[in-house]
């Protein structure tokens, strides 16, 4: 596969599940799943959260991304960020799967100092049934995908993106 060239500062990484595609379960919905995190063994970290999705009754996980290698935004004197994007199909409501996520988040070990803080693992839901959504608490497209080569790059990589 050719790859096209990256902007400074950015690598990409292929493990056996990123990128991947998985078999369908057919559940109602569908999302993309932004992942990331910059403490600890992130690729591991990934590869597990991969094998706990999969058997999770609410989540099937469709396919995953390469993962970006980048630097960190907002507050920036911590270590590089691990990211990629994953394409579920679930059985949840938006608002009902963002807090499933949380508590996902909760379960590898995330803990929320301040705004940009390193952390294990972050999920956010940048996309949900082509749907535009605005609550207090979630916006979805999340509202700054298209700046962010965290995103666009794994994006743009994703196999399996149309239904």
């Amino acid at each position: 596969m050719v790859e096209r060239r990256l902007p400074s500062g950015l690598a990409l990484i292929r493990t056996g599940n990123f990128p991947g595609l998985f078999p369908m379960r057919r559940l109602p919905h569908r999302a993309v799943i932004g992942i990331g995190g910059n403490v600890g063994d992130v690729v591991r970290r990934f590869e597990r959260l991969l094998v706990f999705l999969r058997r999770d009754p609410f989540i099937n996980v469709l396919s995953a991304s390469p993962l970006l290698q980048n630097p960190p935004f907002g507050y920036t004197d911590q270590p590089d960020f691990i990211n990629g994007v994953l394409l579920v199909e679930t059985t949840l409501p938006p608002r009902a799967l963002m807090h499933h996520l949380l508590r996902i988040e909760r379960r590898f070990r995330r803990v929320r100092t301040f705004s940009n803080a390193p952390r294990t693992l972050d999920l956010d839901i940048l996309f949900y049934d082509r749907r535009t959504l605005d609550y207090p608490d979630l916006t979805v497209p999340h509202p700054h995908w298209r700046e962010r080569d965290s995103v666009v790059i794994p994006l743009s990589l994703l196999p399996g993106r149309t239904r």
